[in-house]
């Protein structure tokens, strides 16, 4: 458990900052009206993990090494990736339906939450 939790940290590490230099990048050079960092960011993502998903089932990955790649430096890279590859695979397997709710509740429910946090800490705070 110790190892595994290093690997994720490790990786994490890495995945971070390789979304910070190349949403960095980016930004400066299409400017800042429209966050097309994190867009690139989390699509980029989501088509690793989808690769290295395809790719992790074809070739002999060990445990350790795939704890590394998909929790740590794709989770650090964006976790995006990892709620792309959760939808997908509930089409995959066939669970349509539950493949639909997880996506709406994500991104509804993911967007209320940040605007009901937003507005709770102004009345706090303010």
């Amino acid at each position: 458990m110790i190892q595994n939790s290093f690997l994720v940290f490790v990786g994490g590490g890495a995945g971070a900052v390789a979304r910070f230099l190349l949403s960095t990048a980016i930004q400066r050079v299409h400017g800042t009206a429209f966050p097309w960092g994190t867009l690139a960011v989390n699509l980029i993502g989501c088509f690793l993990i989808g690769m290295l998903w395809s790719l992790a089932g074809r070739v002999s990955m060990p445990f350790t090494f795939s704890i590394f790649l998909f929790a740590g430096v794709l989770g650090g890279f964006t976790t995006m990736s990892s709620f792309g590859l959760e939808a997908f695979s509930l089409f995959h397997d066939g669970a349509w339906r539950s493949a639909v709710v997880y996506i709406l509740l994500t991104n509804l429910l993911g967007l209320g939450l940040t605007a009901a946090g937003f507005f709770i800490t102004e009345f706090l705070f303010n």
